[in-house]
C-alpha cells in the first residue's frame, strides 16, 4: 500500500491496522514465555513482566489481530464494525476477568494487568468504532 492510500484511510482503518499488528506481535512474542505452562491453564508466563499469558491467550491475540487486519483491508465501514465488535468482546473479557482471576474458569491465565489492558482496548476500539462510523463514499470520475 502506498503512503498516499494509507493517508487516505479513515480513523477506523488506521486504528484497526495498528491494533491488529500489535495484537499479532503480542500473540507471537507471547509464545516465547508460555513454553512450560498448560495450553489453557490458570497460570501463564509473564509477557513484558506484567501481562500473564498462556498459549490459548496467545492464539486469541493472533485471531483478534487477524480480525482487525481483515477489517482494515475491507475498508472504513468494515473496520468500524470490526473495531466495535472487538471492543465489545474486550469489554466483556475485561469485566469477566475481574471475577475469574482466582478461579478455574480463568482459561486465559488473566491477571489484573491483562484486565486493565483489555478494558483500555475496549474503550478505545468502541469509541473509535462507534463515533467514527461512516458510510462508504461514492467516487466520481
Amino acid at each position: 500500500m502506498t503512503n498516499h492510500s494509507m493517508a487516505s484511510r479513515g480513523v477506523n482503518s488506521l486504528v484497526g491496522a495498528v491494533f491488529g499488528a500489535v495484537y499479532i506481535a503480542v500473540g507471537l512474542v507471547g509464545f516465547a514465555v508460555t513454553g512450560s505452562h498448560d495450553f489453557a491453564g490458570e497460570d501463564g508466563g509473564k509477557l513484558l513482566g506484567l501481562f500473564e499469558v498462556n498459549a490459548l491467550h496467545n492464539v486469541v491475540h493472533l485471531a483478534v489481530g487477524a480480525l482487525l487486519l481483515a477489517g482494515f483491508a475491507g475498508g472504513e465501514l468494515l473496520a468500524s464494525r470490526v473495531n466495535t465488535l472487538v471492543g465489545g468482546v474486550y469489554l466483556l473479557v475485561g469485566v469477566l476477568g475481574l471475577f475469574i482471576l482466582n478461579s478455574s474458569a480463568n482459561l486465559l491465565a488473566l491477571n489484573s494487568m491483562d484486565n486493565v489492558l483489555h478494558l483500555a482496548s475496549a474503550v478505545l476500539l468502541l469509541t473509535v468504532g462507534l463515533s467514527q462510523r461512516t458510510a462508504p463514499q461514492s467516487r466520481t470520475a
